[in-house]
């Protein structure tokens, strides 16, 4: 028996809303188009601190919308690389040039403006 479930009866347990974890709800939010623009800027905002911590958040950000836009084997193929390469550059020690990073963005329908 699963621990969420002790002391509840059969009824109760099928009245039970499942629970979704943090990143199922995030993807589940990606996909919708403006909310992946609006989640990306604040990570591009977040990224220009400088330090590594908030450049690789630019990057799992990237990793996200490309999860909840289809996937990551999908966008490979759009960008015209291989998917290993893909998980490789959006990894946390992945350290992308400029012409990937707007590959994967205008593959992904996104613009990047300076303001």
């Amino acid at each position: 028996m699963h621990w969420t479930t002790l002391g509840t009866t059969s009824k109760e347990r099928k009245t039970m809303v499942r629970y979704k974890d943090y990143q199922e709800e995030l993807i589940d939010d990606l996909t919708d188009h403006d909310e992946a623009i609006a989640y990306l800027n604040a990570a591009w905002e977040e990224s220009l601190k400088g330090d590594r911590e908030s450049q690789q958040l630019f990057l799992l950000a990237l990793r996200n919308v490309a999860e909840a836009q289809g996937g990551l084997g999908k966008l490979a193929k759009r960008v015209r690389i291989r998917r290993e390469q893909l998980y490789r550059i959006l990894s946390r020690t992945g350290n992308p040039g400029l012409s990937i990073i707007r590959a994967l963005l205008i593959a992904l329908g996104v613009n990047l403006r300076f303001v």
